[in-house]
């Protein structure tokens, strides 16, 4: 998919989680890309992995509200529960290193960093490395190479930045599914407060969302949403720590370092993933679908 239509569908999808109240047809979204509506369709699935309408229902604001309506603290209660097999799985293959408190002062210096840009399921993306694992993890399709590298330089200050696309090709083909089941590991900057929040997020199963509420109780911070918040904000590995599975109480997507589209991308696919594989075991009939309203 070139630079145009990536970035058609992404204003798309964006507007689709915007007004998820509105429920906008297919052809209001054919509109505003350009395109007829099996064209727009078709691309649509390219660049989503799902359908238009079958995205619209995994992004419906009342599924959300209905799997937070109870008050539950979702994130504790699947702590409690021992979390489903995918989340288990989750845990296993995605291990997280941080640097000690005085490397964290050194910002980076004496450390070579080598990144590149690849193809992703969801998009371009920026991978940096260290010799220690994945540093650093970028949706580039929202605004650019050059701010994805700025980025990166501002998590490492004083690193040394070499481009090089072979050292996170491995990275990038167990990221696209095709690179074996070897555990990614990651090292990462950030404070201790930070780094606890992102070993949260990497125990919130794939198919499930929290709130940042939820994300701040079981941190042992519940008075703390919004430094819990910024920390998730700050988190520099998209997908692998999966910000994008928090959500504000209210059911609404909220923001997100990388795009709202991306974020709404993966909290669709997610659904669906989950939705198609959650079968009864008793009669083999998948679970009840929340219908759009």
């Amino acid at each position: 998919m070139n630079r145009d239509a990536f970035r058609r569908m992404a204003a798309a999808i964006e507007h689709l989680a915007q007004n998820v109240e509105h429920q906008p047809p297919l052809a209001e979204l054919a509109g505003l890309a350009g395109l007829s509506p099996a064209h727009f369709s078709r691309q649509f699935r390219r660049h989503a992995g799902l359908s238009p309408k079958r995205f619209l229902e995994q992004l419906t604001v009342e599924r959300l509200k209905e799997r937070l309506i109870s008050g539950e603290d979702l994130l504790q209660a699947q702590l409690e529960s021992g979390l489903s097999g995918a989340g288990r799985v989750h845990d296993h293959f995605v291990t997280l290193e941080a640097v000690t408190p005085g490397q964290f002062r050194q910002r980076g210096r004496a450390l070579a960093i080598r990144y590149g840009f690849h193809d992703g399921p969801h998009g371009p993306l920026l991978i940096a490395t260290t010799e220690r694992g994945l540093c650093f993890l970028a949706f580039t399709g929202g605004y650019g190479r050059a701010h994805a590298v700025e980025e990166l330089a501002g998590n490492w200050p004083e690193a040394t930045l070499i481009e090089d696309r072979t050292a996170g090709l491995a990275y990038a083909r167990q990221i696209a599914g095709a690179g074996g089941s070897t555990p990614l590991p990651l090292h990462v900057r950030g404070t201790n407060f930070q780094v606890q929040v992102w070993r949260a997020l990497l125990r919130i199963p794939p198919g499930s969302l929290s709130t940042y509420t939820d994300v701040a109780q079981v941190c042992g911070r519940p008075r703390s949403v919004r430094a819990v918040a910024n920390a998730i904000g700050a988190n520099p590995i998209a997908l692998l720590i999966p910000c994008h599975r928090v959500i504000r109480k209210s059911g609404a997507l909220g923001g997100y370092r990388w795009t709202l589209s991306s974020k709404a991308t993966l909290i669709a696919e997610e659904g669906d993933r989950a939705a198609s594989s959650s079968c009864n075991a008793a009669d083999g009939q998948p679970r009840r679908k929340l219908s759009a309203s």
